[in-house]
């Protein structure tokens, strides 16, 4: 569910940045939203593959970071003009509960990490 959340996230992103004028210097924006967005999943995906449980959380943990991050560049691309309030705020809400999905694997993978 989490991974399918971040793929829909990313996917959503770009459809809405697929609407943005580039040519007035916010390509910036553009690039850094789908950068970050999309890297929330692939190091999801890339998790799953840890070689160990501390590559695992390492994963997890910089999947929060890049959501925080994507997150700035929601606030930035509303800030500029190129987004609406209403969709800043569901992108913002699918964030949240990609953010709060995160937070709880990554304490339950620590907790179970150092229960071994």
């Amino acid at each position: 569910d989490l991974r399918q959340r971040a793929k829909d996230l990313a996917i959503k992103i770009f459809s809405i940045c697929d609407n943005i004028d580039t040519k007035k210097g916010r390509g910036v924006l553009v690039n850094q939203i789908i950068r970050s967005s999309t890297s929330i999943g692939a190091n999801l995906h890339e998790a799953n593959y840890g070689a160990s449980t501390a590559d695992f959380i390492n994963k997890l943990q910089i999947s929060l970071k890049e959501c925080y991050e994507t997150e700035y560049w929601i606030d930035m691309l509303q800030s500029a003009g190129c987004i609406t309030d209403d969709i800043k705020s569901e992108l913002l809400q699918d964030c949240g509960v990609i953010r709060r999905m995160l937070v709880k694997s990554i304490t339950t993978a620590k907790a179970n990490n150092s229960n071994n």
